[in-house]
């Protein structure tokens, strides 16, 4: 295969998976801006994330059961020296840092294999009504997944 060649397959499968890493940010990530509402949850469960701004979006999520506050991260979405990373501090945890392995126009996937749980955290919007997050990783030997759709 040419060298030219080669450079063109490249650019073109670059460009239909995510951009070039380093090329996205947090401008692209828009589309999360806002209150998402936990689907099935108790009123007051879900994530609200800002607009971007200096190169920042910063989110915060609640669960609610029985009335009550079970569970709480605070998150940032941030354009860093080598690419976007979501940051990640969940109540009675450790910050963990997860690079973004995979933007497109309405998904973004992050990947940390040294997290202990989740090493996967995708967020998903097929429209502007809807937001699927979700967490995937190894916990305890098992492949495990948990969903948080949200409206």
């Amino acid at each position: 295969m040419t060298p030219s060649l080669q450079l063109a397959l490249s650019l073109a499968l670059c460009s239909m998976v995510a951009p070039c890493r380093g090329a996205a940010g947090v401008e692209q990530l828009s589309w999360l801006s806002g209150c998402w509402a936990a689907v099935g949850g108790e009123p007051g469960s879900g994530e609200q994330w800002m607009a971007p701004a200096g190169g920042t979006m910063l989110g915060v999520s609640r669960t609610v059961r029985g009335g009550v506050t079970r569970q709480h991260e605070f998150m940032q979405l941030r354009d860093a020296r080598d690419g976007l990373v979501f940051i990640a501090k969940p109540g009675g945890q450790a910050e963990a840092t997860f690079p973004a392995v995979q933007v497109a126009a309405r998904s973004v996937s992050f990947h940390n294999p040294a997290h202990d749980f989740p090493q996967r955290v995708i967020y998903e919007s097929p429209d502007d009504g809807t937001l699927d997050a979700r967490i995937e990783g190894l916990l305890n030997g098992q492949l495990r997944t948990i969903r948080f759709p949200m409206k």
